[in-house]
Parts: structure tokens; C-alpha cells; sequence
């Protein structure tokens, strides 16, 4: 399901980014201890669990369904047999995979030995200080630091977040803000991974923390000018829906904070930000195909929310405020939206709205920013970002460029109106993330930072490619490949790693990767399909893969892999795929209708058992995905979810080798919808090759806290493909 990601700017920098490099020949290889038919014997004679069947029929639209695995919820997540049954299966995964731990290993010390471990964000300027983090030696986390100017003059750490996670198998902090006299820090802790955080404040001048903590919150808050009224969200502890925005007063007990809004549609999610120039606080109301904004006076801690405009149905929008105007990024009238401006008088009525960048068909408005004199605008063209400068008194215009044929481009850090620069991030597949201030009134551009790679890495080793690859039905699939040059050719004989995912109009835009090289200096070849149900070619192409046209997903993801193997990108004996949540349910449902494409899939925290899920309202976020998915109470989107639904449709076939993994605590997807796809396939697989599911039981979505602990997971996924590849 889909992960939630906040509008507000964020205080501090992107989260360091590993780094990555070559490997010697010699470790190359992949390890063997055993023959691949004494391995096959010995795995054989390892039993795997064998889940209970419980009948629990259900029935609606005259059509009946027997969930035989249904037993596996706990919503608290404590009942003995579930948990049992959970650490029966991580056993299992261990022993079948036992042959493959010394590669684990010097896969987790390869990746570890590109990180730089004493490493540091770029600053960010925000109000009279620059914010950034810094990790150092082996420790798991950044902390959070702050100076006089960007060279680090005074800088004092403001959050020790190693100190503070001591005693905790898994910590997170979230969002981190800074009142407006820089006097005081809000921040968001969860030592759970349900992502429902706990608000606390301290006090920067003494280094005390305030006695206020807001409880069963969604880990942000927007200060008001004050310095003493803060907004917050709290979260419904059942749906972990974000739906009540409160004004608190420090110094007060939360039980006496005032709620000022509250989301009646359930479909709604909420968020909070604050204008750039400190003014106004927006609340964010967000569905997968509507949005609105109410406005809240930042100056006055009694105001009460007011509506930019009128909510309206399949009318989404964002803005952002420059001085009495605010700026409005609409797809009224306009597929792929454009950029209207309206003085703040005459806001509600949209016959005021002025046309500032005009409605592209072939190229979606995606992000937008104001300084005194500038717009900067994204643009995604062809499957590109293009970011244009715009002088807002002359009109003149100037684009910037980059030569990679495929990258991740975005702006972050522009929190000053009257900055001269602009903040940029830049990733290719060959490019380490790079960091740039680009001169709003001339081409010059600073490379602040690029995220160092150690060891013997060289970028000319390698090589990216954006090709299209043509579906079933005509459409054009662009698709982003990357591989070793000495490692490839374009005959058939090279394993490939496949990665999708094609939900919610999230686009996955090709960028660097250190954990990758493991794989690419090992001969892989590795592709991102860009299926519909993404926005990588505008909004017509995320509207082709929803709903009711759902299978342009799944049918684009087969069509890139027989495309990819026809064109002598992959070896069709090495075939294989991996994707996470949305994308998990995207390997479930490939792998019911084309299983023979594919040596093995990896799918991680994956939404599969979606007309269940989404015919429960009580389960976490099913009510915000009505748009995305449909309504299954409706019988034609029903019948629909139900025919891909990848728990439902499991049949007696083969299948591929299958590694799937979860988080106990998961917020997202449930941990029971895994579970229960791995029993039914257990039940039903007519093949020998191996399916095993290992359940992280202290984390949630996102997997483990730690930047070191991350990597024991791509060290898994990337032994058991490695492993499977065949000679």
C-alpha cells in the first residue's frame, strides 16, 4: 500500500547516501560450498512450517470466498501461535539459506566498505542557522547539528541520535522543526516502526528538554509565530489515519489542547506546512485524486482554519504564498497541470486565477518555488526532469541541463525568499548524489558535495540506458538500464535484476545505488521498468494504471521482461525481479500470470491480498486507497481487483524461487498479508524451487533503523538471486 510522504519542505538535509565501489576480481565469484545438486538434496530434507487451515467464509455480491489462513490476524500482534508460526518461518529461512551466509557477509562488508562512515548532509539555511547531520565511525545514526554559516562556524550537535536510541532495536526521528526565534526544536520519536510518533521540545539554549510531550502523533508540527503555539496531527490508532489537527500551547497538558480541524472523509489524508515567508500555516487535504488547502493565520494563535477554495471533486492542487499572491499549481483544466497565481483577495474565486505556466499535454507541471525575483519550475518531459528559472520581472527564462540519459533531479533546501541560489539534487544511474547551488540570474552552478565512493570506483566502468520497450497494446514502456561495461554483452548471456513498481503516480526516477554495484560488478544487468500506473510520462500515464485499468501494470512489467530478454539485455534462464509494498503486490500478481519468465523474485513488504484488505475499513490506510484501487463494495471493481489480486489468484503451477520479506510492526501492509500469501503458495506450488519468508520482528515498512542494519537486507535479497543464477 502506499507509503505517506508529508508536503511540508523538510528542515534538514537528504539523509546521507551511501557511496559505493568495485570489487576485485576474485571476490566476484559467488561463493559455493556445496555442489548445486548436493545444495538442492540438502534443502529438500528441510521441512518447511505448515500453516493450520481454519475456514472463515465470506461472501459478498453473491460470490463466496473461503479464507482458510484469516486465523493470522492479530492486530496486537501478540497472540503465541501467530508468533511462533512467524519465528518457525524465519528459521526455515535461515537453514535454507544457511549455504549462502558466508556470501551474506562479504556482501554486507563490500557494501559497508563504500560507506564513508565519517560523512556529513550539506547545510540547509533556515531561518538564522544552517542545518545538517553527521555520521561518524560505525555509528547507525546521523546526528542533527546546526552553525552560524554554511563553513560550520559554532556548530553544536542539537540531537545525539545514537545516544538517544540506546535500548531500542528500532528508532526514527521525524520532523525535526526549529521555532521561529531558533530557540527552540521539535522533533517526533518512534522506538516501534508503526510510524505513530511521540512529539517532544527542547530547549536549545540549555540543552533540557520541556516537559510537554504530545502523544499518538504523525511526528510533525508547525510552529506559530509566537514561539509557544505549535499544530500537530494526531493519528487513529486502529487506521493510523492522520486526521485531527490540534493547536497546543507549551507548557499545557496535552488533554487541554484545542482541535481546530478535523477530516470527516476517511479517503483524506491530512498534512501541515508553513508558507516560506513564515506567514501561514497550511493544512494539506490529500486524496489519490482530489486535494484541497485551508489556511491558518500563523500570527494569531486563536485562528481557526479557513478554505483556499471549496473542496471539488478530482480538482487537485498545491500552493505556495510570495508576498499578497499565491501561486497555485492546478490540473484544472489541465491534465498534466499548470501554474496560476491569484492575489490573496480574490483566492475562492477561480475566475480570478492568472495563467503563469500555461497547460502542457506533453509535459506534467511536477514541483514548483518563489524567491523575490525568480520561479523555478519541474517540468517532466519525455520521462525527464527539466527544471526551468524564470525571472518574474523581466520574464526571461533559462533551463538547466544535465547529460546523463536517465537521472533523479529535484530541489530541496530553498527555504529564503531573497536567496540568490538554488539547491539542487542530482543522481544518475552512474552519477554518486550530487548537491548544487545554481545561480538564479546566470547558468554558473557550485558542486557542493558529491557523495564520495570508496575504494577503486570509477564511473566510466559503467553505463546507463533509457530504451522503450513497446506493450502489449502499442504503449510505449520506458525503461532505465544500467550494467558494468566490461561485465556486458548485449547477447543473452547476462543475469538481470528487474525493479517495478507502478502505483499511486509514484515515479520511480533512476539514481545511484553503492549496494547495486554488487551485483553489476558480478555481471548483472539491472532495469527499472517504468510502468503505467507511474507518473513517468505525466498524469495520462498514472491514470492508465489504476482502478479499473490495473492490468496495464502488470501486463507492462512481463512485456518490458520478454522485451528486455528479446533484445539481449538478460539471459532468460536469469531472470529476475524484486519490488517493495505496491510494488510487491506487482510481483505477486506477475508471478500468478507469467511465472516461467522468471528465475526468482525478491518482494518486500508486499500489498497482496487486496480485496480483503480493501474491503476492511479497519485496517490501517484501506480507506485512502478507494481512488487508487477502487471500492471493491462496488461489484465492477470487485470483480476486477479480484481477478489480479495475487493472494486470490494462487493456482497449482510452478513458480519461481520467491524471497519475501516483512516487518512485524509494518503500518503499511500488514505482516499478516505475507504470511498468508506464503502459506497459500506453500499449499498450492507444485514445484520444488524454494520459497522462504523472514519477518523482521522489530521493524515496520520501511525495515530496520540503522544505516548499517539496512544493508543486512540487500545482502540477503542479493545472495539468494546470486545464488539461483545458473551456469
Amino acid at each position: 500500500m502506499k507509503t505517506t510522504i508529508t508536503k511540508l519542505s523538510l528542515l534538514m538535509a537528504p539523509l546521507l547516501v551511501l557511496s559505493g565501489c568495485n570489487i576485485n576480481d576474485s571476490q566476484s565469484q559467488t561463493t559455493q560450498q556445496v555442489t548445486q545438486g548436493s545444495m538442492s538434496q540438502l534443502q529438500a530434507n528441510i521441512k518447511a512450517p505448515v500453516a493450520k487451515k481454519v475456514s472463515h467464509p465470506m461472501e459478498i455480491h453473491g460470490h463466496k470466498r473461503n479464507d482458510h489462513y484469516y486465523w493470522m490476524r492479530d492486530d496486537e500482534r501478540k497472540d503465541p501461535e501467530i508468533l511462533a508460526h512467524l519465528e518457525a518461518e524465519n528459521t526455515y529461512t535461515k537453514q535454507m539459506l544457511a549455504h549462502t551466509e558466508s556470501l551474506q557477509a562479504q556482501l554486507f562488508e563490500e557494501i559497508k566498505s563504500r560507506i564513508q562512515k565519517d560523512d556529513s548532509s550539506v547545510p540547509v539555511k533556515h531561518g538564522g542557522y544552517y542545518y545538517s547531520s553527521e555520521a561518524s565511525g560505525d555509528s547507525e545514526y546521523s546526528n542533527h547539528v546546526r552553525a552560524d554559516d554554511f563553513k560550520g562556524t559554532n556548530k553544536t550537535i542539537l540531537l545525539n541520535v545514537n545516544e538517544m536510541a540506546q535500548g531500542h532495536e528500532y528508532y526514527a526521528i521525524s520532523g525535526t522543526t526549529i521555532s521561529p526565534n531558533d530557540q527552540l526544536l521539535a522533533y517526533g520519536e518512534d522506538t516501534v516502526s508503526r510510524r505513530i510518533y511521540t512529539l517532544k521540545f527542547k530547549d536549545l539554549s540549555t540543552g533540557k528538554l520541556l516537559n510537554d510531550e504530545l502523544k499518538g502523533t504523525s511526528g510533525n508540527i508547525v510552529w506559530g509565530n509566537d514561539n509557544k503555539t505549535v499544530y500537530y496531527i494526531k493519528k487513529d490508532p486502529q487506521t493510523l489515519l492522520g486526521y485531527q489537527v490540534f493547536r497546543h500551547t507549551l507548557g499545557t497538558s496535552q488533554s487541554k489542547d484545542e482541535l481546530i480541524y478535523e477530516e470527516t472523509d476517511l479517503s483524506f489524508y491530512t498534512y501541515l506546512a508553513k508558507s516560506k515567508d513564515g506567514s501561514t500555516i497550511y493544512i494539506y487535504h490529500d486524496s489519490t485524486e482530489s486535494s484541497a488547502v485551508s489556511l491558518v493565520d500563523a500570527n494569531n494563535p486563536k485562528a481557526m482554519p479557513q478554505p483556499l477554495l471549496a473542496r471539488e471533486k478530482s480538482h487537485e492542487y498545491s500552493v505556495e504564498k510570495l508576498g499578497e499572491w499565491f501561486y497555485i499549481n492546478t490540473n484544472w483544466q489541465a491534465v498534466n497541470f499548470r501554474l496560476m497565481k491569484v492575489h490573496q483577495d480574490k483566492l475562492n474565486d477561480k475566475s480570478q486565477w492568472q495563467t503563469v505556466i500555461p497547460a502542457n499535454d506533453n509535459a506534467k507541471l511536477d514541483d514548483f518555488t518563489l524567491f523575490d525575483d525568480h520561479l523555478v519550475y519541474e517540468q517532466r518531459e519525455d520521462g525527464l526532469t527539466r527544471v526551468t528559472v524564470r525571472q518574474l520581472s523581466t520574464g526571461k527564462e533559462h533551463k538547466l541541463s544535465f547529460n546523463d540519459p536517465a537521472f533523479r533531479l529535484s530541489m530541496y533546501g530553498n527555504n529564503q525568499h531573497d536567496a540568490s541560489t538554488l539547491r539542487l539534487y542530482y543522481s544518475s544511474m552512474t552519477t554518486p548524489a550530487s548537491h548544487y547551488d545554481y545561480a538564479l540570474t546566470s547558468d554558473d552552478r557550485t558542486l557542493l558535495k558529491q557523495t564520495k565512493v570508496l575504494g577503486d570506483f570509477n564511473p566510466d566502468n559503467y553505463q546507463s540506458e533509457r530504451i522503450s520497450i513497446t506493450a502489449r497494446d502499442g504503449a510505449k514502456v520506458p525503461v532505465s538500464i544500467v550494467y558494468r561495461k566490461d561485465k556486458f554483452k548485449q547477447d543473452g548471456t547476462n543475469p538481470l535484476l528487474q525493479y517495478g513498481y507502478g502505483s499511486y503516480g509514484t515515479t520511480i526516477d533512476p539514481s545511484f545505488s553503492s549496494a547495486r554495484l554488487s551485483l553489476l560488478d558480478r555481471g548483472f544487468v539491472y532495469a527499472i521498468a517504468h510502468v503505467r500506473g507511474s507518473q513517468m510520462l505525466g498524469r495520462p500515464w498514472y491514470d492508465d494504471g489504476k482502478k479499473l485499468t490495473k492490468m496495464n501494470t502488470f501486463n507492462d512489467f512481463i512485456d518490458v521482461t520478454k522485451g528486455l530478454v528479446a533484445q539481449g539485455y538478460g539471459d532468460e534462464k536469469n531472470i529476475f525481479a524484486s519490488g517493495g509494498s505496491a510494488g510487491g503486490l506487482l510481483m505477486g500478481t506477475v508471478i500468478n500470470i507469467a511465472p516461467e519468465l522468471y528465475n526468482g523474485i525478491a518482494a518486500s513488504v508486499p500489498f497482496v491480498d487486496v480485496v480483503t484488505t480493501m474491503l476492511d475499513e479497519s485496517i490501517p490506510l484501506t480507506t485512502n486507497e478507494f481512488d487508487e484501487w477502487g471500492n471493491p463494495k462496488n461489484k465492477a471493481y470487485y470483480d476486477y481487483m479480484l481477478a489480479y489480486s495475487p493472494y486470490d489468484q494462487v493456482k497449482a503451477q510452478d513458480y519461481p524461487n520467491i524471497l519475501i520479506t516483512t516487518g512485524l510492526h509494518d503500518s503499511q501492509v500488514q505482516y499478516f498479508e505475507p504470511m498468508k500469501w506464503v502459506a497459500k503458495l506453500r499449499e498450492f506450488k507444485t514445484d520444488d524451487n524454494v520459497l522462504v519468508f523472514k519477518t523482521d520482528m522489530e521493524s515496520g515498512h520501511g525495515g530496520a533503523s540503522g544505516r548499517f542494519k539496512r544493508i543486512h537486507k540487500a545482502a540477503l535479497q542479493y545472495s539468494f538471486f546470486l545464488d539461483l543464477v545458473k551456469k
